[in-house]
Parts: structure tokens; C-alpha cells; sequence
């Protein structure tokens, strides 16, 4: 099985990915989060792995507009819990090290730590990426915040983990299909969900009253502009059951009478927390 995500070797979406999936499972790592979605509908890969939300930085924009846009389907969610680990190159002393290429949310969960070291926050694109920066130009006193794998992956020494202030930094992610390719015998137990509310009072307080009186519980809600639409929203939600439930049929029977756009995002298995 091929499963594409976004990143380079020893990401952590590689490592919630092949956690969940196994070892040896084909990872196809591309640049960005829009060549995913292309690689599921183009079926160069059978799954596409994004994260949509940190317990910490909170929701993963970019991919919640492409899960809305795109023609996929959701099939699965998974939770990574995050330790960010500071690595270097082999014979770097943690006294020597003057600066840390991460990812801005990395640098940003892992600040107290730097400052009391007085290492400098270097902002790159990616976590991984940071690494094999690192690794590969041989910069004197340069580190990288990065998971554990980015050691193994670049060739480079851990120096200190565990060092994010949150010790439950936690990472959702949801894998997804081209639409219409959902397995057989899936099982469904949250439903995720997007749509946009007619221009008229009570509107979003309608829709969300459909789920309360169907006894949904809902377990996110947020909004995100509508770029075609200056200062329109749609709104994400999701909420336990699936869409197989007589009572999710009728809440989303009901919700057309106060929502201009629907879209099932996705129906699956409610995933495991990890514990910290």
C-alpha cells in the first residue's frame, strides 16, 4: 500500500503513518500538501495522510480547505503524541550548539528551552527538513528540532528530548480516499463535516440545534473563510456518529433547512488517544 503525506523522511506524519500502518508500508513524501491531494485522485497512492489539528497550534488551515475542496473522502483518524528531540551533527556538544532549524510551531513549543540556552530560532519549512538541512551543510554550532527518526534518517546525534513545554502535544491526523473508493465494511463512528450557513438570522444556531436534538455530540467546531466569498464562512464540524446512524441521516436531512452547502467529509472509526 502506497500512502502519500506531506514532508520528507522522518516527518512526523511518516511516523504517525507507518505506526499506524506498519513498517513496511510504501510512504511517498511530497513537498506539499496539495500534491497529496493530487496523488490520491491521480491514484499514484491509495491513501493520503494530513494532519488537521495540534492540541497545541491548533488547526492545520491549509489542509482543512483542501479536504473540503478536493474529492476525497475520509476513512480513518490517528493521534500522534509530538517529542520534539534537538539534533546535530555527530561531535556537536550541547554547550556548542548556537542555533535550532525547526518548523515555526516546533520553535514555538519548544521556546523556553531554547531561550534558556540561549539558542537561536531558526523558522524553516519543515521539521524534517530542518534535519536534513542540518545534515547536509555542516554548519559549526547548528542544530535541528525534529522527532527521534530524523536521528536515524540524517545520521545526526540526539542531544536532549523531550524537550516541548506540553508534554501532551498531540497531533490528529485523517487519512482519506478518492471519494466514491471508501472500503467495504467500513466502520463509522465519527462523521466529520463542513458547510456554510444561509444569510439570514439564527442561521448557524439552526444547524447547530439539528444536532443537538438528534443527540449528536459534537467534538469540534471551527470556522474558516470562504475565499470566493470575502467575509462568508464555512464551518467544521465533527461529531460522534456515523453516517450510517438513523439519527445522523435526520440531522442531516434537517441541517439543508438552515445551510446553503454540505459536505460529509467523512465517516470512520473513532481513534485512540495516546496517553502521555
Amino acid at each position: 500500500m502506497r500512502v502519500a503525506y506531506q514532508g520528507v523522511r522522518g516527518a512526523y506524519s511518516e511516523v504517525a503513518l507507518k505506526r499506524r500502518y506498519g513498517p513496511g508500508t510504501e510512504a511517498l513524501g511530497l513537498a506539499f500538501s496539495e500534491q497529496v491531494f493530487d496523488a490520491v485522485e491521480s491514484d499514484r497512492a491509495d491513501l493520503g495522510f494530513v494532519p488537521v489539528e495540534n492540541s497545541i497550534a491548533g488547526p492545520v488551515g491549509v489542509n482543512l480547505d483542501l479536504l473540503l475542496e478536493r474529492p476525497i473522502y475520509a476513512v480513518a483518524e490517528d493521534y500522534l503524541l509530538v517529542e520534539h528531540c534537538l539534533l546535530a551533527r555527530p561531535g556537536t556538544r550541547l554547550e556548542d550548539v548556537k542555533s535550532a532549524l525547526s518548523h515555526p510551531v516546533a520553535l514555538a513549543q519548544v521556546r523556553e528551552y531554547l531561550n534558556a540556552r540561549k539558542i537561536k530560532a531558526v523558522p524553516e519549512y519543515d521539521t524534517a527538513g530542518a534535519a536534513e538541512l542540518v545534515a547536509g551543510r555542516a554548519v559549526p554550532g547548528e542544530a535541528a528540532v525534529a522527532s527521534r527518526q530524523c536521528a536515524a534518517e540524517y545520521g545526526l546525534t540526539i542531544l536532549a528530548e523531550g524537550i516541548q513545554k506540553s508534554k501532551n502535544n498531540t497531533t490528529r491526523f485523517l487519512a482519506f480516499v478518492k471519494a466514491g473508493s471508501e472500503p467495504r465494511g467500513l466502520k463509522r463512528e465519527k462523521t466529520s463535516l463542513a458547510f456554510s450557513v444561509k444569510h439570514k438570522p439564527g442561521a448557524l444556531l439552526g444547524c447547530l440545534r439539528r444536532f443537538a436534538d438528534h443527540g449528536l455530540n459534537l467534538t469540534r467546531l471551527e470556522s474558516r473563510p470562504i475565499p470566493e466569498d470575502p467575509f462568508q464562512y464555512s464551518f467544521f464540524v465533527d461529531f460522534l456518529g456515523g453516517t450510517d446512524a438513523p439519527e445522523v441521516e435526520k440531522a442531516l436531512d434537517e441541517l439543508s433547512a438552515d445551510a446553503r452547502a454540505i459536505k460529509v467529509l467523512g465517516s470512520y472509526p473513532v481513534g485512540l488517544r495516546p496517553k502521555e
